[in-house]
């Protein structure tokens, strides 16, 4: 009876640490509960907290304990190494909104007015700053943080745990396909304001062709910045529920969902 309460309590142990080392990288990653204004300590207890409630419903999917340390290692190192990856592709779902920005402030005039971007955790353009805390928060208001952390949890079904690393080549091939679906995205969602700037940049050169007299820089910037707000205050509803969808679509095309 020891013996067997011994086995039981070794199994649980071994399970909630194979658990904890994906959910805890992924978590370190992803956007939102990953980000730099989160203190790591809330983010190691939040890890912690959710492995121990998963353990009950994901030992069924993990493989028995290893009798070489060797094994045991390099287990915990493909589980570690899976939820970077997870987490990995969601964060570039998110980049794509900052992306997005840095295009928009210099077709605005915003280039040189650069701030904080929690989202980045480093100096970012104005309008980048802006879509990525609207996009993390959006996140969290229509309970796409309960999609992420189900991404994890269905990983298992994708990516077993079976102590062999994931086919390099094939991640490869997803991080690229992710990056090219988030510059794709982000390029979209600049896109009203490329065909607007650009037309008003070919109107002012004309108009400088025409008038040489005329002083272009200090007439066109000022309705160059006043058309992208107007324009900004026009397409960031539509643009962020378009990028959300695109992240939805975007996690599921790369894990198999």
């Amino acid at each position: 009876m020891q013996s067997l309460l011994q086995d039981i309590v070794i199994g649980h142990v071994f399970a909630f640490m194979l658990i904890f080392m994906r959910l805890g990288m992924a978590l370190m990653i992803m956007p939102g509960i990953g980000d730099s204004f989160v203190s790591p300590q809330v983010r190691l207890h939040f890890a912690l907290g959710m492995s121990f409630v998963l353990t009950p419903f994901l030992a069924s999917n993990l493989p028995a304990i290893p009798k070489d340390s060797v094994d045991m290692i390099t287990l915990l190192m493909s589980e570690a190494f899976i939820g970077v990856f997870i987490g990995t592709v969601m964060r570039i779902m998110v980049n794509a909104l900052d992306s997005a920005g840095s295009v928009i402030s210099i077709q605005s005039g915003f280039s040189n007015a650069l701030v904080f971007n929690p989202a980045t955790a480093s100096q970012g353009s104005i309008v980048g700053a802006l879509y990525s805390v609207t996009g993390v928060t959006l996140l969290f208001v229509t309970n796409m943080h309960h999609y992420m952390l189900a991404s994890v949890v269905d990983s298992y079904a994708v990516f077993p745990a079976t102590g062999t690393l994931i086919d390099v080549a094939s991640v490869y091939e997803v991080i690229a396909q992710t990056v090219n679906t988030a510059f794709k995205l982000g390029v979209q969602l600049a896109m009203p304001f490329l065909i607007v700037c650009t037309l008003v940049q070919v109107g002012f050169g004309l108009l400088g062709r025409l008038m040489p007299q005329v002083q272009i820089f200090f007439l066109a910037l000022p309705v160059q910045i006043l058309l992208s707000l107007v324009l900004l205050t026009m397409t960031i509803s539509a643009g962020m529920l378009f990028w959300l969808a695109s992240f939805e679509s975007g996690v599921s095309a790369a894990f198999g969902k």
